[in-house]
Order: structure tokens, then C-alpha cells, then sequence
């Protein structure tokens, strides 16, 4: 991964006085800052070539963090994002992990942790995205995805079992099992290693924090 690539840091904030102290912030440590105050902007000015991470604030006018990640995924575009927010109530703090959040920091954040938060993300962008033709392919079967697919697929991945997946999606093991064949036959995988494999080149999981996924 080239050190440009590593730099880039979109941070996108309503808020232009937090706007510009993060900007400054990053930039003090040498990254690369562009500073977004809308989604929609941010959206508009990337694509799924765009690499690095994402500082994302949670409530924006117009449209908030949690529905540009959605946009994000939708489009296929693969850099990780870092919610910082003044509101981390636990059901949005879990919606943005299980759309595959690389982290949450709470406002106003130790800028410490930011940094640190900011490195690690960076660190672990894909990264052979843009050399490897079968990872290409591999994102674009995973953008290809609903979001009801996305969401079964993140926990088999990690290792659950599809009972484990109904309960935590409040859904039918029958409905699972329909889900699971589909996100298998989407991605192209013909077994669960195969797709958790798919999953791990994509940077969606950290291999070793997966459970053990034999059934």
C-alpha cells in the first residue's frame, strides 16, 4: 500500500468549527485532510476508486452519517469509516458497526484517540483494491448485495450459525437458510470458507477476531 494512499482521510462535518479543528488536527501529523461539510457533497466528489478512510459525523441536516454509509456501501465504495459523534446512543452505535464501522468515538474525543483510530483504519485498507482484478471482482459481487443480504452475510462470516443469525435479525432460520444461498450464489462461493476468505481480502472482517466458523 503506498504511503499515498494511506494519507487520505475525507472527513465530513456540519459542524465547521469541529470541521476545522479536525482538518488541523490530521494534518498537524501529516495526513491528507479534505473536509466535507454535507454527505451529499462527500458522495458526489468519490466513488468506489476513492481510497483511504472516513471521519464520519452521525446527525447532519439533509442526510446523516448513518445513510451516507449506506450510500457508501450501495456504491461499493470500500474505505473505512470512523463515526465521531456527540449522540452515541446504543442502537445507532450498533447499526454503525453492523454496516461495518471501523470504529465510534464520542464528541468531544481525545484527539489521541482519534489519531490512533485514524492510523489503525488506515492501515487496514484493502490493499491490493485497485491491483488485484479478483478483489475488484470481489467488491463488486459485495456491492451488489441488498441490505438485508449484507446483513446475513457480515455474522456468517464471523462465524455465527444461521439460528445465531435469525435471533440476532429477528427472522426465521428458513428465512436464513433462503438469504445464505443467495448471498452465496451473489458472491460465487460454493462453500462458507471460500466466502469467509472473500470477506477477509475485502477488509468487511479482521480474520482474527472471527469465531470458528466449521458447522
Amino acid at each position: 500500500m503506498s504511503p499515498q494512499v494511506q494519507q487520505r482521510v475525507y472527513v465530513v462535518d456540519d459542524d465547521q468549527g469541529m470541521l476545522d479543528s479536525t482538518v488541523w488536527l490530521l494534518e498537524s501529523v501529516g495526513l491528507k485532510a479534505l473536509p466535507f461539510t454535507s454527505g451529499r457533497a462527500f458522495l458526489e466528489a468519490c466513488d468506489e476508486h476513492s481510497q483511504g478512510c472516513v471521519l464520519l459525523d452521525v446527525r447532519m441536516p439533509g442526510m446523516g452519517g448513518l445513510n451516507v454509509q449506506d450510500a457508501m456501501r450501495t456504491r461499493g465504495m470500500q474505505m473505512p469509516v470512523i463515526f465521531v459523534s456527540g449522540h452515541a446512543d446504543v442502537p445507532i452505535v450498533v447499526r454503525a458497526f453492523r454496516a461495518g464501522a471501523a470504529d465510534f468515538i464520542e464528541k468531544p474525543y481525545n484527539e489521541q484517540l482519534l489519531l490512533d483510530s485514524v492510523q489503525h483504519a488506515l492501515s487496514h485498507v484493502p490493499a491490493a483494491a485497485q491491483s488485484d482484478p479478483r478483489l475488484q471482482l470481489v467488491q463488486d459481487r459485495l456491492a451488489s448485495l441488498t441490505p438485508r443480504e449484507r446483513d446475513v452475510l457480515l455474522p456468517l462470516v464471523r462465524g455465527y450459525t444461521n439460528r445465531e443469525v435469525a435471533e440476532q435479525l429477528d427472522i426465521s432460520v428458513k428465512t436464513i437458510d433462503l438469504y445464505r444461498s443467495r448471498v452465496m450464489k451473489r458472491m460465487q462461493a460454493d462453500t462458507l470458507p471460500e466466502l469467509v476468505g472473500m470477506a477477509i481480502a475485502a477488509g468487511l472482517v479482521d480474520a482474527l477476531q472471527l469465531r470458528d466458523a466449521s458447522r
